[in-house]
């Protein structure tokens, strides 16, 4: 064990960094709240296609100009097609009032696709829905851990699955990024990715208590974390090189949710080697909580 990296030698360094995160992510989450999205608030939502290649910046600048304030716009699978998103109620002549400015702009011939309108109610709904979601999934979760290993192991994983949300949320508080459908569905993919780093750890950390007959449990999850570095290391940068190029060549519409799933991977991969772990350690796990008691008309070697 002399090879292993020290992981929790620093854990009161890093828990000192998770708590700062988590009180700076609350503390932006209560002030400042998150800046939901059409799908939630409700709105508007415009196509239009141009006969030549647009420029989103001009577009929004000229709604802006022209009283559509906060108006969203970015392009929508060619770089003639524009998706508008306008906040709040609005008239039936919506599409043919923006048609209308934008030519006065730029004098072309302007093709309208579609007009959506998400009222309030449903928005309000599509957000308690998706809160709802997030939470069940969490407890689904713990009761798997809990049944799969042990409780200590399911209350350290959804410390480290909470930990991650937390700070992914307060990300997008903070600095005031939409939050919409996609980025929720960024953040139930960010809970089944950590916890499946915390499983793949938990199970090495599981393994080596029960085989190393070692009571020193802090050096036996150093050398769990340090068998399982390389493969948490190779996953997540492999997904990452898949997620930035979704970031920078994947257009507005997945912006953020390629974003949200960025910070996921970063801070779940963080919270399963740092989080996860030394919360096995102040619950008091040892090798002693993983003993499997034998019936006593049971043999040995019926044992899974």
């Amino acid at each position: 064990m002399d090879n292993n990296i020290k992981f929790m030698s620093i854990r009161k360094i890093t828990t000192i960094l998770s708590i700062s995160l988590l009180l700076i992510s609350l503390g932006s989450l209560i002030l400042k709240q998150l800046n939901f999205g059409l799908d939630f608030t409700g709105g508007s939502l415009v196509e239009l296609h141009y006969p030549q290649d647009v420029k989103v910046s001009e577009v929004r600048e000229s709604l802006n100009n022209a009283g559509f304030e906060g108006a969203q716009v970015a392009l929508f699978g060619s770089s003639k097609d524009v998706l508008i998103k306008l906040p709040g109620a609005v008239s039936d002549t919506l599409g043919s009032e923006i048609i209308q400015t934008l030519k006065n702009q730029s004098e072309v011939d302007i093709e309208l696709r579609r007009v959506e309108f998400v009222g309030p109610q449903i928005g309000s709904e599509l957000r308690d829905q998706g809160g709802l979601a997030m939470l069940i999934a969490l407890g689904m979760m713990m009761l798997y851990i809990a049944f799969r290993f042990q409780s200590r192991f399911a209350a350290a994983a959804v410390l480290a699955l909470a930990h991650d949300v937390i700070i992914v949320l307060g990300f997008f508080s903070l600095f005031s990024i939409d939050f919409d459908l996609t980025v929720l569905a960024a953040l139930l993919a960010v809970i089944g990715y950590s916890l499946n780093d915390t499983i793949v750890v938990s199970d090495r950390i599981r393994e080596n208590l029960r085989n190393e007959r070692n009571p020193d449990t802090e050096e036996v999850i150093n050398l769990s974390l340090t068998q399982m570095l390389s493969r948490t290391l190779i996953t997540s940068l492999t997904t990452l090189l898949v997620l930035s190029s979704l970031f920078f060549l994947g257009g507005e519409l997945i912006k953020n949710f390629s974003l949200a799933l960025i910070l996921g991977v970063v801070v779940g991969t963080y919270s399963s080697i740092f989080v996860a772990s030394a919360g096995l350690l102040m619950m008091g796990l040892t090798s002693e909580h993983l003993i499997v008691e034998v019936p006593e008309n049971q043999d040995l070697d019926e044992l899974p």
